[in-house]
């Protein structure tokens, strides 16, 4: 028999108030108190022990309503809270988290936001002294107040009125999940992280003041599995995780992290499944190259990858307009074609390029979209295949050709070029000569 099914018995039935009496029958008020007495009886002969079993099963709104005696009240400073979300977002609920500290000092996650116009944080640890002053009238609130919580498992801070650093939030060594976004004058580092040896998912973004090296995640090797930071002064190569054994998901896009997508080897990453990685790093989002020649041997890699991993990059990323890859204005392969477009009513040089996808087989190509562009108003150039093109007796053949009818849709104005055309090539397509 489950823990669910003496609940009823354990905090008492009211048959007592079925029973046969040859008394009056008893008044509405004198009921209710019997109802009330026996609810305590029962409440009485459990232990401590027995309730938080039960406690265990609900949220902690329920647990804090049925502290109803001392037993219970204990019962709740030792039950492990199901995993549920309490929002501490105005006075009130920072008041109920006051209370809870104590009370029920096992919560295992808790979101931590604004507390409302006039009030916030205690000022931390070298705060902004320009903040400080400007937030000198607004009521203060003791944050640290959180490490009462040492069963916390999940961590949301999101838009706190937090200023200067507060290592009391790097102090949970059960933590799993940490999310910390949009808190402009939170001061820390990534190495703040390093005792978190629990932690599977870190999540940080638009946060300005965040300073660090990836590095410094070595510590947490054995046990991250998604990191998603967004951070301009987060510096390293992205490889520094490449050894990371159970990390799934990676997205450094918006950090200034370094590194070559060539230099990913078949043991490096070996349980990656989405990679998003800035344009700082050398193939990484909107990535300009050098070089038209530069290209080919980059696609080849990049096919490699996703045969291992067919997840790596979002595909709707990497056929659609909006990854970015494109030649740089500085290559000596660019040319300005805005004039000659604007003139003759063409296409813009095809000097960016993508992936495409027909059935089973992948290719690539240089076109003329523009991040804001339709996809069917994609002007591209022929493709560049990477896999051979199925046999006609494949399950995959029929799929393939209606796929491969819609690309070549697009291949009009550069039909014939695998490359981009040179700009007297170009010049002439304008014309009409092409």
């Amino acid at each position: 028999m489950s823990s669910h099914d003496n609940i009823p018995a354990a905090i008492g039935d009211d048959q007592s108030l079925h029973s046969p009496s040859s008394s009056a029958p008893p008044s509405p008020e004198s009921m209710n108190e019997t109802h009330l007495a026996d609810k305590a009886a029962a409440a009485e002969e459990l232990s401590a022990d027995e309730a938080a079993i039960i406690f265990s099963f609900l949220t902690h709104q329920d647990i804090m309503r049925a502290r109803v005696c001392k037993t219970w009240r204990d019962a709740a400073k030792k039950t492990l809270v199901p995993l549920c979300e309490f929002r501490v977002e105005s006075v009130r609920s920072y008041n109920a988290m006051r209370v809870m500290a104590t009370a029920l000092p096992n919560l295992q996650q808790i979101s931590i936001h604004s507390l409302r116009r006039g009030h916030k944080y205690s000022d931390g640890e070298d705060a902004y002294e320009r903040v400080a002053r400007h937030t000198a009238d607004y009521s203060a609130h003791d944050i640290n107040i959180i490490s009462s919580f040492t069963k916390l498992r999940v961590l949301h801070i999101d838009e706190a009125p937090l200023n200067g650093s507060y290592p009391v939030l790097f102090s949970f060594s059960l933590l799993e999940k940490l999310i910390i976004k949009d808190c402009e004058y939170l001061k820390w580092d990534l190495e703040m992280l390093q005792g978190l040896h629990s932690l599977k998912e870190l999540d940080f973004n638009r946060n300005s003041r965040l300073t660090g090296n990836l590095s410094s995640l070595g510590a947490l090797k054995d046990s991250l599995e998604k990191v998603r930071i967004h951070s301009y002064k987060l510096s390293d190569s992205f490889m520094d995780l490449a050894d990371f054994p159970r990390l799934k998901e990676l997205d450094l896009y918006g950090t200034t992290v370094t590194g070559h997508i060539g230099d990913i080897r078949g043991q490096d990453f070996p349980t990656m499944e989405s990679l998003v990685l800035p344009e700082s790093v050398h193939g990484g989002m909107y990535y300009e190259f050098q070089s038209i020649s530069d290209v080919p041997s980059f696609m080849h890699t990049i096919h490699l990858l996703l045969q291992r991993t067919p997840t790596l990059f979002d595909k709707d990323w990497l056929s659609g307009p909006f990854f970015g890859w494109s030649l740089s204005e500085r290559s000596p392969d660019w040319y300005d074609g805005e004039m000659e477009a604007w003139v003759n009513d063409s296409p813009l040089p095809p000097f960016k390029f993508k992936v495409v996808q027909a059935g089973s087989r992948r290719g690539w190509s240089w076109c003329s979209c523009s991040d804001y562009d339709d996809e069917n108003e994609c002007h591209s150039c022929e493709i560049n295949w990477l896999d051979p093109e199925p046999s006609s007796e494949s399950s995959d053949y029929e799929a393939y050709i209606e796929a491969l009818k819609r690309i070549e849709r697009r291949i009009d104005f550069y039909r014939g070029y695998y490359d981009p055309p040179t700009e007297l090539q170009y010049r002439r397509l304008c014309e009409g000569e092409g």
